[in-house]
């Protein structure tokens, strides 16, 4: 799906509105849009051929879109859609809703259970508000810049763990066109983290990851290139839950960066370390 721009002139709520009445909002508009791909929810899809794989994502992703269009655009009239999960990169000035209708959109297909509705809030290229809602669990989790991550309420922490050796780890794969360079960079940071930490996972969305990072479940996770829409949901996320984000070399991350980690700030340098190798 194209990137959009568009503004249009719907209000029944003011730009004004704070940032956290918006959020109670946002986690409002992607449980309405999970329940819908909650029903859609079953057998496996079968296709024969890309075109009838991308027909299906896409009929996945345009029906959790047409609840959520209308309703953020009624909550922020001026702020722009971004409805291509795909696209990486800076977005222009002002205020940006970052979409991923549909994350983890193969996994619903094959019947899987690890997918998501996100949808994050951007000003001026900072995530100021994300909510993401696992419709089969029925679990909400929110962040604020500010505000602290909560699951459902409750306040997210990342782990205490401060021993890479002792950490469960996870990483996702990497697209199916990806360029050969970040494949094999893929596999090799892989196998370094083999060697050194506990156990790693290696499954999508990256979404779900970064939740489980968030909420202690996991210690550390990394990731080469990367859309907006994969990562910006969990980085708050993350951060909000007192995690550290960076990208592999331990400098500072940006939608821009071609690689990215977050991780408990116990084993953040040792994980830098593991993935520099």
């Amino acid at each position: 799906m194209p990137e959009s721009t568009r503004t249009t002139g719907i209000a029944a709520t003011p730009d004004s509105l704070s940032d956290a009445d918006l959020l109670a909002q946002t986690a409002i508009a992607v449980r309405e849009a999970g329940a819908v791909l909650r029903e859609r929810f079953g057998d496996v899809v079968r296709y024969r051929t890309r075109e009838e794989l991308m027909d299906a994502l896409a009929a996945n992703d345009d029906a959790a879109l047409d609840v959520l269009r209308p309703r953020l655009t009624r909550l922020r009239p001026n702020a722009r859609l971004v409805e291509d999960e795909l696209a990486g990169g800076a977005l222009p000035a002002g205020e940006w809703w970052v979409l991923d209708p549909a994350e983890g959109n193969v996994n619903h297909l094959h019947a899987l259970p690890e997918w998501a509705v996100t949808a994050t809030l951007v000003r001026d290229n900072q995530p100021v508000l994300t909510a993401v809602h696992l419709p089969l669990t029925g679990e909400t989790y929110t962040a604020r810049v500010g505000g602290g991550a909560h699951l459902d309420g409750r306040p997210l922490h990342v782990s205490p763990t401060t021993d890479l050796g002792l950490s469960l780890v996870a990483t996702s794969q990497a697209r199916p066109d990806e360029d050969e360079d970040v494949v094999r960079r893929v596999g090799a940071s892989i196998t370094a983290m083999l060697f050194d930490a506990l156990v790693v996972r290696t499954s999508v969305p990256a979404t779900l990851h970064l939740l489980n990072l968030a909420a202690g479940r996991i210690d550390a996770f990394w990731q080469f290139a990367g859309a907006r829409a994969d990562l910006l949901p969990g980085a708050l996320l993350v951060t909000e839950a007192g995690g550290r984000i960076s990208d592999a070399e331990g400098r500072p991350w940006t939608p821009q960066s071609e690689s990215f980690l977050a991780a408990a700030p116990g084993v953040h340098t040792e994980a830098v370390t593991t993935l520099s190798r």
